[in-house]
């Protein structure tokens, strides 16, 4: 039986990724922060699931204290080790550069050290992130694509993918870098675009919201279902040598379509007026406007379009996605819509 240790295990893609591994006979072990409350919400039915209860463990501790983690580490033992943890909301990393950069930047250098002194035959993967392109040099995105990151976040990010290959490179460790291209689902933290979005368009179906407001409306984005790109980290992960790959749909869709496409599926047409910081989306039968443009959700430098290109993944891996952006959608709003339901009607 493999041992896995995943950081960032109550998020969106921990949880997936625990799902998956307990599904292949591992046994995992997470580490999560030390909260007042609960934050297990995303990983609470494997927790209540007796099947996992002699194979899913928690820890609780931080990627900034690196004499903790290694405890951890020498309690879990691992095969693989899946480093998913990051202060992850793009613009939020403006507001906290330091601790952004503690964590997704040297949070890396403190596990690879421990690796590197310990577990030189664990395996190691990164979780890197569309945003190190950023101001970018070409369309679509490769993994030769040259960075330009354009938030603290990225620049992070950014560190911790070099070191990553300067681990493998130097001390000969097994380490990827997976380069993820946006993947959403209905575990997405709220503050994201296409959950805010989602979650919206299901309030104001339900009548528990009047309207909806976001930032850049043109930003184009490459979005894919995080179920999907679960089974590409772990296959990284299964080859006989270490290599970086990206992952991503192949098409780029923009906020405002994203938009349009979550309102369709309850039935209401977005009509667009005005332009800039004024334009507003109205329902085309009613006339009533349920999307407005605020520059508080507009960041310092954006990133107008990302869109990568997997063929690599595809060929080396196998590696292929299959829910659409159309299909993605459906699956946030019908989710989001039973959410609301369930909370109405308590």
């Amino acid at each position: 039986m493999k041992h896995a240790f995943i950081t960032g295990i109550t998020g969106q893609d921990g949880s997936y990724l625990t799902e998956f591994l307990l599904e292949k006979d591992y046994k995992v072990h997470g580490l999560i922060r030390r909260s007042s409350s609960p934050n297990t919400s995303r990983i609470s039915h494997l927790l209540d699931d007796p099947r996992w209860k002699e194979r899913l463990f928690l820890h609780e501790g931080d990627l900034g204290d690196s004499s903790n983690l290694l405890r951890i580490v020498e309690e879990a033992s691992p095969d693989e080790i899946y480093n998913l943890a990051a202060m992850s909301h793009v613009k939020v990393s403006f507001q906290v550069p330091e601790y952004t950069g503690n964590i997704g930047a040297l949070g890396t250098i403190r596990l690879l050290e421990i690796i590197r002194a310990q577990f030189p035959k664990a395996r190691f993967y990164q979780a890197s992130t569309s945003e190190l392109f950023g101001k970018v040099f070409e369309t679509p995105q490769t993994e030769l694509t040259p960075f330009h990151p354009r938030s603290p976040y990225g620049v992070a990010k950014l560190y911790a993918y070099w070191a990553c290959i300067n681990y493998r490179e130097a001390y000969d460790l097994y380490a990827c870098n997976g380069i993820l291209f946006n993947h959403e689902s209905p575990r997405r933290g709220e503050t994201f675009v296409p959950r805010k979005i989602s979650l919206a368009v299901s309030r104001i179906k339900m009548g528990l919201q009047e309207e909806l407001v976001l930032g850049n409306l043109d930003a184009k984005r490459d979005w894919g279902y995080a179920r999907d790109f679960i089974e590409g980290m772990w296959l990284m992960l299964q080859q006989p040598k270490a290599d970086d790959y990206l992952l991503a749909t192949g098409k780029t869709t923009s906020v405002r379509r994203f938009v349009e496409l979550a309102f369709q599926y309850i039935g209401i047409e977005i009509e667009w007026q005005g332009k800039g910081i004024d334009e507003v989306g109205i329902d085309r039968k009613s006339g009533k406007t349920l999307v407005r443009v605020s520059t508080e959700f507009f960041r310092p430098a954006e990133v107008d379009i990302l869109l990568g290109n997997a063929s690599k993944a595809k060929s080396m891996l196998g590696w292929i996605p299959q829910t659409s952006v159309e299909n993605l959608v459906q699956i946030m709003v019908e989710a989001d819509l039973k959410k609301c339901k369930s909370t109405a009607s308590t």
